[in-house]
């Protein structure tokens, strides 16, 4: 991969890591709920899934799933309704009576917020079919494609980690001071569930 075309793909890697979606979302409620630290194991795990994309996309599985409508149409309506769980769940989950019992929460587990991070951008169909248009414009076949596949993966997962942390989850922190109150938290609750759902709508209603 020359340098030129390195730089096309970092260009592109952080367009595409800035575009609002599920990931942001996720990653933003993490970073509220869990503070921005810890908020970096939900990002892992989306990482994890755009591993397993690249690697469908590899190895032909991609270009399977855009070509057969069902199966497309079943990962699509599997993605959206885990996104409406999640709008739903978080929407209706019980707000503490008291910042101190606030405190005393124990913090979500390292396991729980990397497993949904990788459902989130798993059960995207949308990322495949970007996927199976995006990797052919990095990849030269005249040439070992290993190296250029390592080099993509690398380079893709570094500017999105990069963008989902110090971007998405540092800017969650400046609603924090909302988590102090019941209100506050009532109300962060229902927007970013509300923001899930819409995100579910999306993932349905626009082809």
């Amino acid at each position: 991969m020359t340098l030129t075309v390195w730089l096309s793909l970092v260009v592109a890697c952080v367009v595409i890591s800035l575009t609002p979606g599920a990931g942001a979302i996720n990653t933003m409620t993490n970073s509220l709920n869990e503070g921005w630290r810890r908020s970096i194991w939900g990002i892992i795990g989306q990482q994890l899934a755009l591993v397993v994309h690249v690697a469908i996309v590899a190895a032909g599985v991609g270009l399977l799933v855009s070509r057969l409508p069902w199966l497309f149409e079943t990962v699509r309506y599997l993605g959206a309704a885990y996104l409406v769980f999640l709008g739903l769940r978080l929407m209706l989950s019980r707000v503490p009576d008291a910042v101190d019992e606030e405190l005393q929460r124990s913090p979500e587990g390292h396991w729980p917020m990397l497993r949904r991070g990788f459902w989130v951008n798993l059960l995207n169909p949308k990322a495949i079919v970007f996927f199976l248009a995006f990797v052919p414009q990095f990849i030269r076949l005249d040439r070992d494609p290993w190296p250029q596949y390592l080099i993509l993966i690398g380079t893709t997962i570094t500017i999105d980690v990069i963008v989902m942390w110090f971007v998405f989850a540092a800017s969650a922190q400046t609603f924090r001071r909302l988590t102090t109150s019941r209100q506050g938290q009532r109300i962060l609750n229902l927007v970013f569930g509300a923001l899930f759902i819409c995100v579910a709508a999306l993932l349905l209603f626009i082809h």
